[in-house]
């Protein structure tokens, strides 16, 4: 394993340039880097607020309110766009080398930094819907939300339990999503986790189903985690830094070939 800065971004850069199937797997890590907090970790928002509480189904079904108010507290103290290492990774899609992004981001900054393929395993924020009678919104037809920290309340059968489609404690991955990830992550020759802590599962089985089918693995994150042994190269920073150099050094090695 390469030790130093510059020795791990040349190997990182081999791994994604000599790749046909590269895929790249992130977590709230990098939203963090763009201003949004993440969950876990010591200063995690799980540390001031009960997830049972505020993002289960079962604490949404008790008390959609107290789901809304956490939710705007976020979407008001944010104004998050994406950051370097989200276009890198965009660049790396238009460069024909990653061919998948799978996140745990509901956040939707793949797609605005220039991500093509991304497979949102914890849903996203773009819709919202009813869980009663499955009628689907857009944020603006509950515009006035944030003025009145009102909660929406379903314009076809009066429910009140309109929420983001997003995955909430309790609730299935979308399957679809989960195994056209796990297709990828098998077919992947090279797998870069980004920004996650690789505790939630099932998403977190997924750098191992990749690692088992003979992908290179390289990982960049803030801090170690559990799954460390399992990767060729091993980064500890911030992927905004990161990512752009092992770009550039991707852009070398492919203009002398």
């Amino acid at each position: 394993m390469a030790n130093g800065i510059d020795d791990k971004i040349k190997l990182s850069a081999e791994i994604l340039a000599k790749s046909k199937n590269a895929v790249v797997f992130t977590g709230a890590g990098i939203s963090a880097e763009s201003g949004i907090p993440t969950f876990r970790g010591e200063d995690g928002l799980w540390k001031k607020y009960d997830p049972e509480e505020v993002a289960s189904i079962q604490g949404f079904r008790r008390n959609p309110r107290a789901f809304w108010e956490f939710s705007m507290e976020l979407m008001k103290n944010t104004s998050a766009e994406p950051n370097p290492a989200h276009y890198a990774i965009a660049e790396l899609e238009k460069m024909g080398i990653v061919k998948a992004v799978i996140t745990q981001n509901i956040d939707m900054l793949h797609q605005r930094a220039g991500s093509k393929k991304v497979y949102e395993l914890h849903g996203s924020i773009e819709k919202l819907k009813c869980l009663d009678c499955r009628k689907e919104y857009s944020w603006e037809d509950f515009s006035d939300l944030l003025q009145n920290s009102d909660i929406p309340k379903c314009k076809h059968c009066g429910s009140y339990y309109v929420k983001p489609k997003v995955v909430l404690f309790g609730e299935p991955l979308p399957s679809t999503v989960l195994y056209q990830a796990i297709e990828e992550s098998r077919r992947a020759d090279a797998f870069l986790v980004v920004g996650s802590s690789l505790v939630v599962y099932p998403a977190a089985e997924l750098p191992y189903i990749a690692k088992s089918n003979g992908a290179k693995m390289i990982l960049i994150n803030a801090e170690s985690t559990v799954a460390d042994h399992i990767f060729d190269v091993v980064f500890y920073g911030k992927a905004g830094e990161i990512l752009p150099k092992i770009v550039e050094e991707v852009k070398r090695i492919k203009s002398r070939i």
